[in-house]
């Protein structure tokens, strides 16, 4: 997976907050310009939206089948509108959201003792039913790479150990994760 260039994160970030405006204030589809480098290439992604400091929305696709530029202002737009656990957002909200993107790996079968809280993320099924946690998450609440597993599998409607069930399938991946917020607090380069 190769790195977004300072300014390959600053235009995702924009496709996204684009996205969201049409959306939501327009009531219309966005649709990015014909993307190139990095923002062309087909990944995974998910897009998070928070409301002074709180979740918001949250909503991606784990499959690489679309340029980042489109996979993010569709997540976006997903976040926003169609997260089951939030209504809508409403365009008095959108000043004061925040986006924070999540530009995923490749999926890979992992074995539990490799799973690095903090640094991978992970995706449990079993059974019909799915749960995916972002790595930044166990982090976010300090959380053991067990309890990690526990709430993915909570999360995806699943029985908190189903994840040491033989039939469960434990994928892991990484992300490189970058927000609205961090590139506004980074310094602009000075000449001279």
């Amino acid at each position: 997976m190769s790195l977004l260039t300072k300014e390959e994160r600053r235009a995702v970030l924009e496709i996204a907050r684009r996205a969201l405006i049409e959306a939501i204030q327009c009531s219309r589809p966005f649709v990015p310009p014909a993307p190139s480098g990095a923002l062309s290439e087909l990944r995974g992604v998910f897009i998070t939206l928070r409301r002074r400091g709180r979740l918001r929305g949250c909503i991606g696709q784990t499959e690489a089948v679309e340029p980042l530029a489109q996979a993010a202002a569709r997540c976006a737009i997903a976040a926003a509108l169609d997260d089951p656990r939030f209504a809508p957002v409403s365009s008095q909200e959108l000043p004061g959201l925040e986006i924070e993107i999540s530009v995923l790996s490749l999926l890979l079968p992992m074995v539990v003792q490799d799973i690095e809280t903090g640094h991978h993320g992970v995706l449990i099924a079993h059974l019909g039913r799915r749960g995916l946690l972002l790595p930044q998450v166990a982090a976010e609440f300090g959380w053991s790479r067990e309890r990690f597993l526990e709430e993915t599998c909570v999360k995806g409607g699943m029985e908190r150990d189903a994840w040491k069930e033989p039939a469960a399938q434990i994928l892991g991946f990484t992300a490189e994760v970058f927000s609205e917020y961090e590139l506004r607090a980074e310094p602009e380069a000075r000449a001279g």
